[in-house]
Order: structure tokens, then sequence, then C-alpha cells
């Protein structure tokens, strides 16, 4: 993962997220391409598409460059190549045709934490590019000060459609060095017996050359619990999922898992597109 995108609208938690590119980048020995989106009124993206000079466009622009110089100046940055640019395009398709122009390999996307009643759902362009995204798209929600993904949570049904966004998730691991905690959740509704879920399990790891992982069976009254509980239960710093790009979030196991995972837990969630 060489090529990191971190799209920003100047906020704390764009601010989060490149902070955490910073710390992949040192680590990876990676170039971060951090990326401004400005939306404007249907008349000036008209004027502008033609050619046209406009003042208030202009001051747009000159801002927006004048803030990207500033951040790339940030210490946490030193020694860090970073490509800044300003773009006119809706902001979550502009940020998926912009990873795929620059060949991308992970995308870094802050977002809103929540807790109790001030819960506060996922941005909608986040939860759009998380969605839609061909790429790697890691979600964070608070500073990283210093980063750890020791204890690295991947949870799944390990059918055989998953294993090419798997052998992406591995690779992420190994940036990190992490314990990867394989984890299978159970419920009423898909449950499996302990041997069976084994077999599935043992069946699926033999496929790959993984290091530092354990297999787990969790059982729980629905997936998102069992994803939220086991993740605390071993104090993870990481939880990690498969997407199909359909319609909410992420479509695994045979049924979804719905915005409210991203929303509930305060932990970094890393996607991969199935």
């Amino acid at each position: 993962m060489k090529r990191i995108l971190v799209p920003t609208d100047f906020s704390k938690h764009a601010e989060n997220a490149l902070k955490l590119a910073a710390q992949i980048a040192k680590k990876n020995k990676s170039e971060i391409f951090l990326l401004h989106m400005l939306e404007l009124p249907s008349q000036m993206s008209d004027a502008v598409s033609g050619g046209s000079d406009i003042p208030e466009v202009m001051l747009f622009i000159k801002k927006a460059n004048e803030t990207l110089q500033k951040i790339k100046e940030s210490p946490f940055l030193d020694g860090i190549s970073v490509i800044e640019t300003v773009q006119f395009e809706r902001a979550s398709h502009g940020i998926l045709a912009f990873s795929k122009k620059n060949k991308i390999d992970l995308i870094i996307m802050g977002s809103h934490g929540s807790s109790g009643i001030e819960e506060i759902l996922i941005g909608s362009n986040t939860e759009k590019v998380v969605r839609l995204s061909d790429i790697p798209v890691l979600v964070i929600k608070k500073d990283p000060a210093k980063f750890e993904a020791k204890n690295f949570v991947f949870a799944s049904d390990f059918s055989q459609e998953i294993k090419k966004p798997f052998k992406k998730m591995v690779e992420f691991t190994e940036i990190f060095d992490a314990n990867l905690f394989l984890v299978m959740i159970c419920t009423p509704n898909s449950f499996k017996t302990t041997i069976a879920a084994e077999k599935i399990m043992n069946d699926f790891a033999t496929n790959f050359n993984v290091k530092n992982y354990s297999m787990h069976i969790f059982n729980d009254s629905n997936i998102e619990n069992g994803i939220l509980n086991f993740t605390n239960s071993i104090n993870a710093d990481l939880i990690g999922l498969c997407t199909h790009g359909r319609t909410g979030l992420a479509h695994f196991f045979n049924g979804s898992i719905s915005e409210d995972l991203v929303n509930h837990t305060i932990k970094p969630v890393i996607t991969f597109k199935i």
C-alpha cells in the first residue's frame, strides 16, 4: 500500500485521517495524496468548465491551496512525500474517480465519533466511498496519536468469494506485524456447530500464508453485536470487514451489516471490496 489517499474538508476528522496516513506512510514508505473537493454552485461550475474565470471561484481555489500548503508543513508529515490536489467535483464521486486515476492503494477517511444519545451517523460521503470503493477504505473517528494495529479483528463467513479481499487484508496486517483474530459470528439465524465452523475456517486459512493469527467462533444475538462484543473482549485496535458494494454498508454472511456497526464503535474500521 504505497499510495494513500486522504480526502480533506479541513475538519478535525480529516486531520485525524491524515495523522493516521502519516504513521502508515512512515512504516511502509508510502506517499500521501491529499485531496480537497470544491463543490461549486451549478452556475459557477458551468462557468469554470467553460473556461471562464470567476473572482469568487479563484478566491476559493487560492484559499484551498493556501490551506493545503499549511497542512503540508505539519510536523507529523516531515519526511513524507505529500501531493496536494484541489478538484471541482461532487465529493464522493470525485474521491472514487481520483483513486482510480491515480492508482491509489488505500483511502483513509475521518468520521464522527458516537456516544450514547449523541450518536452521529457516519457522513454520507464517507458511507458512499466505503460502499462503492474498489480499494480498501479505512475509517477513523478519533485522533490516532500513536496508532497501533497489534490486535486486528477480521470478521467474515470465510466463503470462497472473499479470497481476493482477504489477500489485501493480509498485506495490511503485515505493515503492522499485527496479531490477526479471524472470527466467525454465529447467531440464532446463522447457527453453525463448532465442528462445522472450525472446518470452514481451517479450510479457508490453509490457502494463505498468514502469520500470527488465531481462529475464533463467537455466539451472539446478531452479527453486529457479535463483532462489537468480540472486539471489545480482546481490546482490539482495528476491525476488518468485506463489502459487496450493495445498498447500505457491508453485505456478507447470509445477511447484511448495517451502518450501525461503523456508527456504534469508536474503533477504526477497514473495509475490503469483494
